[in-house]
């Protein structure tokens, strides 16, 4: 209880700050307050394309990260087994890590069109992110345990689950804390850029043409409930399967 009401005196307090800032400004087009926001999403709420736009991104962009993390983890799993393969595909996941959102967006644009754009850039995002810390993780193992497993020889499988896994388990869940906020963010930016319709990047733009800053504030605070709500199903998912957990791997 005393935790929760931490965070909420927390939350409060930067309400203030926000609500006094918008006081001294005392424009709404610059910076609307909170009861403004709350205002323009109380009236987004009822609106069928709201609910469209919300749940068509909110598909494409999961879609994306859950993509990546799959394909990263894969090719992690091939570099940690073949230096060739490392050495091969270290140049591709560099690129990919070094390149723009928007240089992505705008090929992606070219290439598949921009229906499923916040899919792409979500998934190209995430890749590399999956992929340097599954690669950490598999070479953290115990060279000890990897030697005992040899001499005894292991099967694959218990290899994988009872010495790979839990090494590689920390630096998994790090990388999904990360990569679901990199999803949103790179996500949603895609859409702003891209203009597929009824989505949340759609939104904010129509938002930002007419000067409803409240309304962008509204569709901005939606985002960030839906990472932040994401991110903790993700983490409480993953930790289901935590090492050492009864019923996990």
């Amino acid at each position: 209880m005393r935790a929760f009401l931490k965070k909420l005196l927390i939350i409060l307090f930067w309400l203030a700050v926000w609500q006094l800032l918008s006081l001294a400004v005392h424009n709404v087009i610059l910076l609307s307050g909170p009861f403004e926001t709350l205002k323009a999403l109380w009236a987004l709420l009822p609106t069928k394309d709201f609910w469209i736009s919300v749940a068509t991104s909110l598909a494409r962009i999961l879609a994306g990260f859950l993509a990546g993390s799959a394909v990263g983890i894969l090719l992690a799993s091939l570099s940690a087994s073949s230096r060739l393969a490392e050495e091969v595909l270290n140049v591709p996941v560099t690129v990919v890590k070094a390149i723009p959102v928007a240089s992505f967006v705008i090929m992606v644009i070219i290439w598949a069109g921009n229906v499923m754009l916040s899919f792409w850039i979500s998934l190209l995002v995430v890749f590399p992110t999956a992929y340097f810390n599954t690669l950490q993780g598999i070479r953290s193992a115990d060279p000890r345990m990897l030697e005992m497993a040899k001499v005894y020889q292991m099967p694959f499988f218990s290899k994988v689950r009872r010495i790979y896994f839990p090494s590689v388990f920390p630096f998994l869940r790090t990388a999904v804390q990360v990569g679901v906020g990199m999803a949103w963010k790179s996500g949603v930016a895609a859409e702003l850029i891209g203009q597929p319709l009824r989505s949340l990047g759609n939104g904010l733009y129509q938002s930002k043409i007419f000067l409803a800053t409240d309304q962008v504030l509204a569709w901005t605070v939606v985002i960030v409930l839906l990472s932040w709500g994401t991110e903790k199903l993700f983490l409480w998912l993953f930790g289901l399967l935590r090492p050492g957990r009864k019923y996990g791997l």
